[in-house]
């Protein structure tokens, strides 16, 4: 009797545990997910809205709106401390310096700019972006300047005419700076703050010259800054991209050398390009 019972349970036994590996077997398996990155197939948003606020052109703004802002509530002798009353105190402590710096300091950054790229350090983006850039932005920064100038007919701290407001050299330099920065932020801060302490320097110089008041050089800044900020955010190029020419073509810098007849003999020439295409 026991036998048989002992039998039963095992034979119940083998029986379940081949019913239970038979059902491991056949269980269906999980089909790979094959969604690409960018594949949304429920169609719900996954991108949060950001507000208003945190917006690429608030940024870029806020800091020369300020600027700007603070220019025009200063002007033509207006604020709690008037231009008047800076440009007294600032002669006060130089009341006969004078300099032509300031004429030459506007392109420094720019100078900074090239001499940083020489060296090997990597910009945000490719040398013809960062040209492209430069070009917009000069032109946004000129026109908006010369047109303002027009409009208010400030006259200079020294009476020479009445352009001052807002201050060109001002506006060029911390354009200049801006783009220093934009370019080497990533790599060191210290770019950006060698190029800002020369715009700076710039716009403290006008005012000791006696070409402009606070408000120009304030505003002036704020100008710079915007038009920079302006010719980074629309510009469409693909940024980092290096720029490729068709296969066969090269273009480059070369030496044109220079053969006369004469007496005497020597290596001489010029600079030039060499540009060969030898089609595939």
């Amino acid at each position: 009797m026991k036998s048989r019972l002992y039998q039963g349970v095992l034979g119940v036994a083998i029986w379940a545990s081949s019913f239970t590996t038979s059902s491991a077997q056949v269980l269906p398996t999980v089909p790979a997910d094959t969604t690409h990155k960018f594949e949304n197939p429920s169609g719900v948003p996954t991108v949060v809205k950001q507000p208003w606020y945190k917006g690429k052109l608030v940024k870029a703004t806020v800091v020369p709106a300020v600027l700007i802002g603070y220019g025009a509530y200063t002007f033509n002798g207006g604020g709690f401390y008037t231009n008047q009353e800076a440009n007294r105190d600032i002669h006060k402590v130089f009341p006969t310096f004078r300099t032509r710096a300031d004429d030459f300091l506007i392109l420094a950054p720019y100078l900074e700019l090239g001499a940083v790229a020489l060296a090997g350090v990597e910009s945000r983006n490719d040398r013809i972006n960062i040209g492209l850039v430069v070009l917009k932005s000069e032109a946004i920064m000129l026109t908006s300047v010369f047109l303002v100038k027009n409009l208010t007919r400030e006259t200079r701290p020294d009476g020479s005419d009445n352009l001052s407001f807002p201050s060109g050299h001002t506006a060029q330099a911390f354009l200049a700076a801006s783009i220093v920065h934009n370019e080497f932020r990533d790599r060191s801060q210290w770019y950006g703050i060698g190029a800002y302490t020369i715009a700076t320097s710039v716009a403290a110089l006008r005012m000791i010259n006696s070409k402009h008041w606070q408000s120009d050089v304030v505003a002036g800044a704020g100008f710079g800054i915007l038009s920079a900020h302006l010719g980074y955010l629309t510009h469409r190029n693909r940024w980092g991209r290096k720029p490729t020419l068709p296969t066969g073509m090269n273009f480059r810098p070369t030496w044109l050398p220079n053969y006369s007849m004469g007496a005497t003999t020597g290596l001489s020439g010029a600079p030039g390009f060499s540009f060969t295409w030898q089609p595939q």
